[in-house]
């Protein structure tokens, strides 16, 4: 079992920057493909990138493709959601998840694990 604590979110201006940091509990971080997700008020949670055990394969949602880049360092049990050009709606709960599967995904069953999640205000 795996249990995630996000850090990292806040307030941040249009075009601004942040780095959402999710730290894991547990010696067998590698095990874990890693997810990062978002929900808006009264909108569905939709996917915003995926990472592999390993940190060699990533995939993103085509909203935030060429702004965000996910990474991982597994020495450190943590993964990283770096958030670059940031728009009013970027603005959302941030969760990182586990998946015991090679490879997570984009759809959260693939995960198993869920952190509490981080608040990203994006201001206009």
């Amino acid at each position: 079992q795996v249990q995630l604590v996000e850090s990292g979110g806040g307030l941040v201006q249009a075009g601004g920057s942040l780095r959402l940091s999710c730290a894991a509990s547990g010696r067998t971080f590698s095990m874990y493909a890693m997810g990062w997700f978002r929900q808006a008020p009264g909108k569905e949670r939709e996917f915003v990138a995926t990472i592999s055990r390993s940190g060699g394969r990533t995939y993103y949602a085509d909203s935030v493709k060429g702004r965000f880049t996910i990474s991982r360092d597994n020495a450190k049990n943590t993964v990283y959601l770096q958030m670059n050009s940031l728009k009013p709606e970027d603005t959302a709960v941030y969760y990182c998840a586990a998946s015991t599967r090679l490879y997570g995904g984009a759809n959260g069953s693939g995960y198993d694990y869920w952190g509490q999640g981080t608040q990203v205000t994006v201001s206009s």
